[in-house]
Order: C-alpha cells, then structure tokens, then sequence
C-alpha cells in the first residue's frame, strides 16, 4: 500500500511532530510544512510592528496581509514572510512568551489555514501541527503524536541546555496545553480517524517507522 501523498501530523508541544515530520518527510522524498513557524511568524512581526497581543483584530488583520512561504535551503527550513526571511528571530523567548496567545486568535487561524491548504496543494507534503487533520487537511493520512508530560518535559530540558528550570518547562508545556486544547477556533484534538502513536518508548527513528506503518507502508 502506497502512503497516502498528504500526511498530516498533529500532537501536544514536545511531543516529536517537527523531528519526526522532517526526517519522515526526507524519507519518503515528500515535502515538510512545520505550520507553527507560521504562527511564530505572525507573532515576531506583530511584535515587530507595535501590534498588541491583546488586539485580536489587528492580529488577524496581519495575518491576512502576510504571505507566507517555507522553503528548503542548505541551512534548513526558512520562513518568508511577505519575501523576508525571518527565521532567526521564530525561536525568541518574547516570541516563545506570546506565540500561543496569538496562535489561539481566530482570525490568525482562518488567515493561516488558507494558506497552508494552499501549501498542501499539490500533494507529496508532510505537514505538522495541532489542528492539520481536524481543520487544515481533513482528507490527509492522520497520525497524532503523544507522549507523557515526564517525557516532554525531559525533552524541553535536554533542548535548553541549562538554561531553564524543570519547573519552569512544566509551567509552560501545562499551559500551551491549556491554551491549544481550550482555544475555540481549531482546538488541539485527536481526530476520528487518526492513528495514535505514543513515543515516550521510541526514537525519532523508531516513531518514523511507526508513522510509516501506521499509514500503510513499509519501514
């Protein structure tokens, strides 16, 4: 059986989505969308622009004029927003402290859905995130990542490299949590027909080759 030629991945934060879609997406020669460099985006430039987080209108309004691209280079995935590439600023801890604020308006999500539906087009994409199967790409291959809160926040620890506290990761992945699965517009959510992988047990390349399998192909 053939994989299905638009795979959507959805999962908590810490849970392995952007590792996991990136090296399946390398594997079977498919394209990587990572949708949350998108939200991250929206956040940096109305950061940027003097927006406030507060303002749900304004938010949306800038989401609706900012087109975004995410290409492949030799340093990686870079995001282009409106043909500026502003990668290096996505990973900030002003735009880690705001992002979920922003990525929960509606607007914001209605502006970036269309465009990742259009990014998806033409097929052969893996794409990664918290509403792609329930919202963005209800006809794709589903799979839906989990792992224990011990397990993401050992994950989010081993990514900061000292410089955050447990407690501190704990507070924030309980509260992204809160956030993505309490929002209105588009909350985080298994859809019916996804495949549940849980990865606490399992390597990157151990959870590749149970998505691989879970949709129908061979390791």
């Amino acid at each position: 059986m053939l994989l299905p030629k638009i795979i959507a991945i959805d999962g908590p934060v810490a849970s392995g989505k952007t590792a996991v879609g990136r090296q399946l997406a390398h594997r079977v020669g498919y394209r990587f969308v990572d949708t949350g460099m998108m939200y991250r985006a929206c956040t940096y430039l109305a950061l940027r622009q003097g927006v406030d987080i507060g303002d749900s209108e304004g938010l949306a309004s800038l989401a609706a004029t900012t087109a975004m691209d995410i290409v492949v280079t030799s340093q990686g995935e870079r995001l282009l927003a409106n043909g500026e590439d502003v990668t290096i600023h996505l990973r900030t801890p002003q735009v880690q402290a705001c992002v979920s604020d922003v990525a929960k308006v509606q607007g914001v999500r209605v502006a970036m859905v269309v465009q990742q539906q259009h990014m998806a087009e033409a097929g052969e994409v893996v794409m990664v995130g918290r509403d792609i199967g329930t919202k963005v790409l209800p006809n794709a291959g589903k799979v839906y990542l989990d792992a224990s809160v011990e397990e993401r926040v050992r994950r989010r620890l081993a990514e900061a490299f000292g410089r955050e506290t447990e407690a501190g990761v704990r507070a924030n992945i309980d509260l992204r949590d809160r956030i993505d699965m309490e929002r209105e517009e588009s909350p985080l959510r298994v859809a019916d027909d996804a495949v549940v992988v849980e990865t606490d047990a399992l390597d990157v390349e151990g959870v590749v080759s149970a998505v691989i399998v879970a949709l129908g192909g061979k390791a």
